[in-house]
């Protein structure tokens, strides 16, 4: 049977708004079940796990475990962290509208868009092309306008645009980078998971007083681990 065309894009947006509105549903389940209940109170921070739609930083594939309670694979041996995970670390640099962020291993860019909601301008670095790439393309077709991405080694940091008023690393290093330490400015925050690759590793909090690292360690983690220029 023939259909009118405005009719056949009525339905197509109507299930698009569907489809949504279920996505919505199931950010609220997630921030209430996996984030709030595990202690993540930041208004901001919840706020930006709400609003960030995670299904459109994983594989379609598996858009629909977007909002499970876990890590996906986004490709290449990486993934895409946990949502609570990507909360957690968010709260721990204390983020406000102010706020120059660092961001070493872009991924997806579900990170970089979590602290692009908060903060006033997030560096983000990533040392596979292809998915930098991606979620550079990504991050500005949803409008963070207030994202860079770099594709390169994110050990030496992003210099030019240094000191940093916190860092967030999402890839396990075997020690705290000296270059990343460096770029972090009087009483920043760095957060990074730091310990043998593919072993439990410790999610530690670093601040710099006076020019000296203060390191208290938060949890231990999994991360994929933290690739340098050259490596496989």
């Amino acid at each position: 049977m023939w259909l009118p065309v405005y009719i056949l894009l009525s339905w197509l947006l109507l299930a698009t708004a569907v489809q949504e509105d279920s996505y919505k549903a199931q950010r609220e389940e997630m921030v209430a079940r996996q984030i709030k209940a595990r202690g993540v109170s930041d208004p901001a921070v919840l706020h930006a796990m709400r609003n960030v739609k995670r299904h459109l930083f994983v594989p379609a594939s598996i858009a629909a475990e977007a909002y499970s309670d876990g890590a996906l694979p986004i490709g290449q041996s990486q993934t895409i962290s946990q949502p609570y995970m990507v909360a957690y670390m968010t709260e721990v640099i204390k983020p406000s509208p102010t706020m120059k962020v660092l961001e070493i291993g872009t991924g997806s860019g579900y990170q970089a868009a979590v602290l692009a909601e908060i903060v006033k301008q997030v560096y983000t670095i990533e040392i596979i092309p292809e998915h930098g790439k991606a979620a550079a393309a990504r991050l500005k077709q949803l409008g963070y306008d207030n994202v860079e991405v770099k594709i390169g080694d994110g050990y030496a940091g992003w210099e030019e645009h240094a000191p940093f008023d916190a860092i967030v690393v999402t890839a396990g290093a075997e020690s705290v980078p000296p270059p990343l330490f460096a770029q972090l400015r009087e009483g920043g925050r760095m957060v990074i998971p730091v310990g043998p690759v593919h072993r439990t590793q410790t999610l530690k909090l670093i601040e710099k007083k006076r020019g000296k690292a203060v390191t208290r360690n938060l949890m231990p983690v999994v991360f994929v681990p933290f690739t340098r220029q050259g490596q496989k």
